[in-house]
């Protein structure tokens, strides 16, 4: 658990809180994001009634922990101190259940923010509109309409007007819910204009239609080019994924099961029938570049490994760079503490 009190811990690791009335979904989309469960076992999760804390630290650029917050905390409750967990928040998810009555999750919601904005002006406001794959696109689309204003009229009559509220429509039973966590974890990333740059860079230079970078455990993607995300296209990306990481898991390893199944000879291509073709290289241990090339620029191969190759040396300079900043705060971290253990604030001397 890091030190709340320590203002360089939490930029070295930020916050996510998941919070919601009970049974809106929150446990289940940490199940289903960061533990690969499947949708319909989470049909079988009991309702959390504690607090429960997680780390997520499959890479350099995943690296923060997960609160799951039960439905029914009250925020007036002595015993819950609220300052203290909003200090060293990042981002904080909502999560309302489209096909319930919202009215009372609204209600929270405006609460929520409202203390949570007092203590931290910094935190990003996620709105997860959940569980939509029971409802008609028609209906999605006025549900969200509705809960945009509802939210945005109450926070208006607060005198709150400058919070920013981000809302996306989710569902465990597709991508959309993955998709909807990329776009939170991205606001967290501090490198991601290099990132965006680096890829637009790539792109423009091999002839490529449009690239992600992946976490190959999550399937969040880290960055992307500056070209719009079509939905398909990121499915596509997430399924060559999975049956990348699952062949490699059957025949990566050594006779004697050793090795390391992803590595850095991983790679991939997947040719569609509509001429276009996935390509897929290992850039670190947990990130995967996924690129879409049209079949006659794919044909120059061998300038497009080119570039990779200078894109992930780059991507490593800059993994370089984020640990000697976090090496650099932990030391400067620990100095203050020692300074606050002895007396008058004198230093130590060195035995």
């Amino acid at each position: 658990v890091l030190d709340f009190n320590d203002p360089f811990s939490t930029e070295v690791k930020p916050r996510i809180l998941l919070m919601g009335l009970r049974r809106s979904g929150k446990s289940s989309i940490q199940k289903v994001v960061f533990h690969k469960m499947s949708p319909n076992e989470t049909l079988f999760l009991e309702s959390t009634n504690k607090i429960c804390r997680e780390d997520v630290s499959n890479s350099s650029f995943v690296n923060f922990q997960i609160w799951d917050f039960p439905g029914q905390i009250d925020f007036f409750d002595p015993t819950f101190d609220y300052e203290m967990i909003f200090r060293g928040t990042g981002a904080l998810i909502f999560v309302i259940d489209s096909q319930d009555d919202y009215m009372e999750a609204l209600a929270r919601l405006h609460l929520t923010v409202t203390r949570a904005y007092k203590v931290n002006p910094d935190i990003n406001f996620e709105i997860f509109i959940h569980k939509v794959d029971g409802l008609s696109d028609d209906h999605k689309i006025e549900t969200q309409r509705d809960i945009h204003q509802r939210a945005n009229d109450d926070l208006a009559d607060a005198g709150l007007e400058k919070i920013h509220l981000s809302f996306y429509l989710t569902s465990i039973y597709d991508h959309s819910i993955f998709e909807a966590f990329s776009k939170v974890v991205q606001k967290l990333i501090p490198q991601l204009p290099t990132l965006e740059n680096l890829l637009n860079i790539f792109i423009s230079n091999s002839g490529i239609e449009k690239a992600f970078l992946f976490d190959v455990v999550s399937k969040i993607y880290i960055a992307t080019d500056s070209t719009p995300v079509d939905m398909q296209t990121y499915e596509l990306c997430c399924d060559m994924i999975d049956v990348v990481i699952d062949i490699s898991c059957i025949y990566g390893l050594k006779d004697d099961g050793t090795g390391t199944p992803y590595d850095k000879e991983s790679m991939a291509i997947i040719k569609l029938n509509n001429t276009t073709v996935l390509y897929l290289k290992e850039v670190t241990k947990f990130l995967a570049l996924v690129c879409f090339v049209r079949e006659e620029s794919f044909e120059r191969k061998g300038l497009i490994d080119y570039n990779f190759h200078c894109f992930r040396k780059a991507i490593q300079e800059v993994f370089e760079v984020r640990m000697k900043v976090v090496r650099s705060r932990k030391h400067q971290s620990h100095v203050r503490k020692n300074k606050r253990a002895t007396p008058n604030g004198t230093p130590r001397l060195p035995l």
